[in-house]
């Protein structure tokens, strides 16, 4: 049936998206540029074309994950573990899915149609033999996070088309996504409470434990710290107000990733945590007012202090 083909495409984690807003938030503050009727029918177009892609992803994703799901309590009851989709019409929906969105990409500009690409081929790593790299520990979570730093540039280059973003807030997305994938892991590792069967469900975790997952986690939260703050400094000072805000998000992401039945197991129903949503609204709302406010008096933080020998 219809609903099943739609279902492996996952239509309700297009919510991710939302990570694309950075990128214009930042695009705007460094180009100074005002949001115009073009601009605005470009960033539609974009989150379209996010949307997609990331689909196409997902219908690769469920169909090749089908007889690991199985081991997993939920995820043992979708269509594709259920027989309910054939190869035939997944990949007919696969092809389909890619065609719509690198058309769209293309339509833009070349920058978005290139990291458009970079998406997909990112799937197909992650996701197919003998690549898989989902399969592989550590390697799982950071090639999974990358599409974060992805979806950052998608939104770039709705408003820039003809230079990637600094490195520094690329490197700092990406960690922060390996962090959001390793509370994930985390949460799914300690839901599943059996090594064996959580390594018939997801072969990574035959290498993990709760505490290399959390240890993990601790490493990538503090090197996308270090390097927002590199961002931050060198590029918009003024986001650097936004900086404790961001490390509760860190804070609070983690300890709803410790609950039983935690929601970080699919952050795509994140939306039901309407305290969570609400802070992440209002943090939104204060790093677009940075953008585009200046505070002089924050540059004193950027003036370097000489040091004179001999007390003098």
């Amino acid at each position: 049936m219809l609903k099943n083909y739609v279902a492996i495409a996952r239509p309700g984690h297009w919510f991710k998206n939302i990570f694309m807003l950075p990128g214009l938030v930042i695009a705007l503050a460094l180009t100074k540029q005002q949001l115009s009727t073009d601009m605005v029918s470009h960033i539609v177009l974009a989150v379209v074309a996010a949307c997609l892609l990331a689909s196409a992803n997902y219908t690769l994703n469920e169909w090749l994950d089908a007889k690991t799901d199985l081991h997993h309590p939920q995820k043992k009851h979708r269509p594709s573990v259920a027989g309910r989709v054939k190869a035939p019409f997944v990949y007919a929906q696969w092809l389909a899915l890619v065609a719509a969105g690198l058309a769209i990409a293309h339509h833009l500009n070349a920058l978005f149609f290139g990291t458009a690409i970079f998406f997909v081929v990112m799937g197909i790593i992650y996701n197919v033999p003998p690549l898989r790299s989902k399969d592989r520990p550590y390697l799982d979570v950071l090639s999974e996070a990358i599409n974060n730093p992805i979806r950052l540039v998608l939104g770039w280059c709705a408003i820039v088309d003809n230079v990637i973003p600094p490195s520094s807030i690329l490197i700092a997305y990406w960690m922060g996504g390996a962090f959001l994938m390793a509370v994930k892991r985390y949460s799914e590792f300690r839901y599943i409470d059996d090594r064996t069967r959580a390594g018939l469900y997801r072969k990574s975790f035959i290498y993990y434990d709760e505490k290399t997952l959390l240890l993990s986690a601790f490493f990538y939260a503090l090197t996308a710290s270090f390097l927002l703050g590199v961002f931050l400094i060198k590029y918009r000072v003024e986001f650097i107000i936004s900086v404790p805000f961001i490390s509760i998000l860190f804070v609070w992401y983690l300890y709803l990733g410790m609950a039983h039945e935690s929601v970080a197991q699919a952050p795509e129903k994140l939306y039901r945590q309407k305290a969570f949503m609400a802070y992440v609204g209002a943090l939104s709302g204060l790093l677009i007012a940075l953008a585009v406010v200046d505070i002089p008096s924050l540059n004193l933080l950027l003036r370097a202090i000489t040091v004179k020998q001999g007390g003098q």
